[in-house]
């Protein structure tokens, strides 16, 4: 039974941190730039420059949904509290729409806080997800399947829009490879925790005699960086091929060569696009990947080799997982990380992966974090 007093309880807590998170959040800085950059895009000139006018009105969109996340927080509190009101005064349905509200409040502040935590320079940036069969076979590109559209349900549950850049098809079932555009505010942020090996424990519906199996695919996040002054990436470097797009399970997609596939000879590094209808915008699509790549090459470049940068593809197998997902004798998802789990499996390939990246965050934000399980986990 819902008491009133627990109910009003809960808000009290929240108010203040609902007023507190406005500072943290920077959200007057903010409000003010947003004018600053809608002054400076009414300019008659703004236009002349196509690319840079795309990242000031990229920055406005990002802006404009962090402000309509705060909104809608102080929009729950004064809810909340009109049904508190109505309530006390005896109303039959508020205690209901009461309740209704105050989870809603305690989920969005949750929300807002971990925000707060993302403070790397490329945090508010979309993410590319670079997804890679590992040991296994037909299983662990099955997987590689299974863990695509998993992270695609978890865009969508959050707003965010997901473009499958490039795949390859598996032989028999399943994927081999596929990258995947996530764009949103914070998409990096919130999912580079999602970078290494995953581990799959079920039942194969691939094996005629019932058998378990484990099998492994690798994710690489990084975040789309639009453009880097410090890059400097020379014609001569680069090897372009062009091969026909074509659709997961054999659907032709393309029967012009529009795909591109670009390699960077002083690193080796490959990065392919097929999303685009034209080898130009694949083209352009490929080069933002690549500099990403880059960027996050030089941003360590204290390690001994490029293979380093790949980190978890250089074994996709035992000793590197970072979660396993164990679907037979028993249902569990658990991070090896920050040992959070959830027995829920169905619920987490649908997208449900909120308890996993805000366990990460938080863990992170304190130094706690784990390392990568070994074979005896």
């Amino acid at each position: 039974m819902l008491l009133l007093d627990d109910v009003k309880r809960r808000v009290a807590e929240l108010a203040p941190e609902v007023k507190d998170l406005a500072d943290a959040l920077g959200i007057e800085a903010k409000a003010r730039r947003l004018k600053e950059l809608e002054t400076k895009s009414a300019m008659p000139e703004f236009y002349d420059d196509p690319a840079a006018s795309a990242v000031v009105f990229s920055e406005m969109s990002g802006i404009r949904a962090q402000l309509e996340n705060y909104q809608k927080l102080q929009g729950l509190l004064a809810d909340a509290e009109t049904w508190l009101e109505l309530w006390a005064e005896g109303d039959g349905d508020a205690a209901a729409e009461a309740e209704q509200t105050v989870e809603q409040l305690e989920a969005q502040t949750e929300q807002l806080r971990l925000v707060t935590l993302l403070t790397g320079e490329y945090d508010r940036n979309n993410a590319i997800l670079t997804f890679h069969a590992g040991a296994g076979g037909t299983e662990a590109q099955d997987w590689v399947e299974m863990l695509l559209r998993m992270y695609q349900k978890y865009a969508a549950n959050h707003g965010f829009k997901t473009t499958v850049l490039d795949f390859l098809d598996g032989e028999e079932a399943g994927i081999k490879s596929a990258t995947l555009l996530v764009e949103g505010p914070n998409a990096y942020g919130f999912l580079k925790s999602e970078n290494g090996v995953h581990r799959l424990v079920r039942i194969s519906p691939f094996d005629s005699s019932g058998r378990r199996h484990t099998s492994f695919a690798s994710i690489e996040v990084m975040p789309e960086i639009e453009a880097d002054k410090s890059i400097d990436i020379r014609p001569d470097d680069i090897k372009m091929d062009v091969y026909r797009a074509s659709g997961a399970g054999g659907q032709h997609v393309n029967k012009t060569s529009s795909a591109v596939r670009l390699t960077h000879l002083p690193t080796g590094i490959v990065v392919a696009s097929q999303a685009e209808r034209s080898q130009v915008q694949n083209r352009e699509t490929a080069m933002k990947m690549l500099v990403s790549k880059l960027v996050q090459i030089k941003e360590r470049e204290h390690l001994d080799k490029i293979d380093d940068i790949k980190g978890v593809q250089k074994e996709i197998a035992w000793g590197s997982q970072i979660r396993s997902y164990v679907f037979m004798p028993y249902t569990l998802v658990k991070d090896h990380r920050t040992s959070f789990e959830n027995g829920n499996v169905g619920a987490v390939m649908d997208g449900e992966l909120d308890g996993f990246i805000n366990a990460y965050l938080k863990a992170a934000s304190k130094g706690e974090l784990a390392g990568a399980a070994s074979a005896e986990d």
